[in-house]
C-alpha cells in the first residue's frame, strides 16, 4: 500500500477499517485518513497541532525558539515542555454485553474499540498522558496514565483483546473512576448508555464536580435507532437473556418517540452540565468523533 497513492479517508470508513488485521494500524491510518480529510472537509478552525511545538507570542523569551523550524518554514515556533502541555486524559470503554450488537458489519464494542485505539494514538502523538478503563458491571481493565511511546503498543494490544462481558453498570463505574483520578483532565466515556439515565448522569456530574472536562460519545446501532426491521422478530436481550416476540411495525412510531425522547433528554442534560455529548451510529465515519475531540481539547487550551 503505497502511501503517496492510496486515499487515506477511506479509512474513516467503519467497515473498511474492520477488515484491517492490527489495532494499531487501525489506529494510524484512521487518524492519518482524518488529517488528510481535514484539508478538504467542512471542519474549519481545527488542526492536529503536536505538543513538541506550539508558535512562537510576539514579546516572550526567545530562548526556546527552535532556528532549525524558522529555517525551513520563516516561522518561530517555541519548543514546549512536557509539564507546560500534557493533558490527562482518561478513555471509559462500555464491554458490556449490550455492546456487542450490530446490524452492520460493525458491533458497537468494536466501533467503541477503534475510535478508543483512534483517540490514543492521536493523544500519545501530542504528548498527553493516556489511560484506558475497560468496563461493564465493573472495572475489568484498568491501565495507568502514561505518554511514553510504549504506552501506544500496551492500549493497542489491550484494545484488540476486548470481548464483550457481563451486565451493564454504568453509574458505579464512572462515580468509581472519578475518585480515582487526581488529576484534573479530559474524560472521554464510549456506551451506548444503556443503563438508569438518571444515574448515569449523576456519574457524569461526579466528573465535573472534579474539575474534569468530558466528552461522551453514545454509540447506537442504526436499527436502535429506527426499529427498523421486517416482518415478526424475536428480540433476545443480551444481558439478561430475555426474549420478546415482536411485529415492529406496529411498535416503530412509539418506540422511535421513546427513543427521541431519551437522546433529547440525554443531550439536554449535557448541555446544562458542560458536558460534550455526541450521539454517533456504528455506520457513521470516525471524523465526526475525531472533531468532537479536538474540538474540547482546543477548549480547554
Amino acid at each position: 500500500m503505497s502511501a503517496g497513492k492510496k486515499d487515506f479517508t477511506e479509512f474513516l470508513r467503519p467497515e473498511t477499517v474492520s477488515r484491517l488485521a492490527h489495532m494499531e494500524l487501525r489506529a494510524r491510518l484512521i487518524v492519518e485518513g482524518f488529517i488528510a480529510g481535514l484539508h478538504r472537509s467542512p471542519y474549519h478552525g481545527f488542526s492536529v497541532e503536536f505538543a513538541e511545538y506550539r508558535q512562537y507570542n510576539y514579546g516572550e523569551s526567545t530562548r526556546n525558539i527552535d532556528w532549525k523550524i524558522y529555517a525551513k518554514t520563516d516561522r518561530c515556533y517555541v519548543k514546549v515542555f512536557e509539564d507546560e502541555t500534557n493533558l490527562n486524559a482518561t478513555l471509559l470503554l462500555d464491554q458490556s454485553a449490550s455492546m456487542d450488537f450490530g446490524s452492520t458489519s460493525v458491533t458497537k464494542l468494536r466501533y467503541g474499540s477503534f475510535l478508543s485505539a483512534a483517540l490514543g494514538y492521536l493523544m500519545i502523538k501530542q504528548r498527553d498522558a493516556v489511560g484506558l478503563a475497560v468496563f461493564d458491571e465493573k472495572i475489568n481493565i484498568m491501565i495507568p496514565h502514561r505518554s511514553v511511546k510504549r504506552q501506544l503498543f500496551h492500549l493497542m494490544r489491550t484494545l484488540e483483546l476486548v470481548v464483550p462481558g457481563a451486565r451493564t453498570r454504568i453509574s458505579s463505574t464512572l462515580h468509581e473512576m472519578a475518585d480515582r483520578i487526581k488529576r484534573r483532565g479530559l474524560v472521554v466515556l464510549i456506551s451506548d448508555l444503556f443503563d438508569d439515565p438518571d444515574k448515569v448522569m449523576n456519574g457524569l456530574k461526579h466528573f465535573r464536580h472534579r474539575g474534569h472536562e468530558i466528552v461522551l460519545f453514545h454509540l447506537l446501532d442504526p436499527v436502535e435507532l429506527t426499529l427498523d426491521y421486517q416482518g415478526e422478530v424475536k428480540f433476545v436481550d443480551r444481558e439478561t437473556g430475555e426474549k420478546l416476540r415482536a411485529q415492529p411495525w406496529f411498535l416503530k412510531r412509539e418506540y422511535q418517540r421513546d427513543v427521541r425522547e431519551w437522546t433529547g433528554w440525554l443531550e439536554k442534560r449535557c448541555k446544562e452540565n458542560a458536558i460534550d455529548y455526541n450521539l454517533i451510529t456504528v455506520d457513521r465515519p470516525f471524523d465526526q468523533a475525531l472533531v468532537s475531540y479536538l474540538g474540547k481539547r482546543k477548549r480547554m487550551k
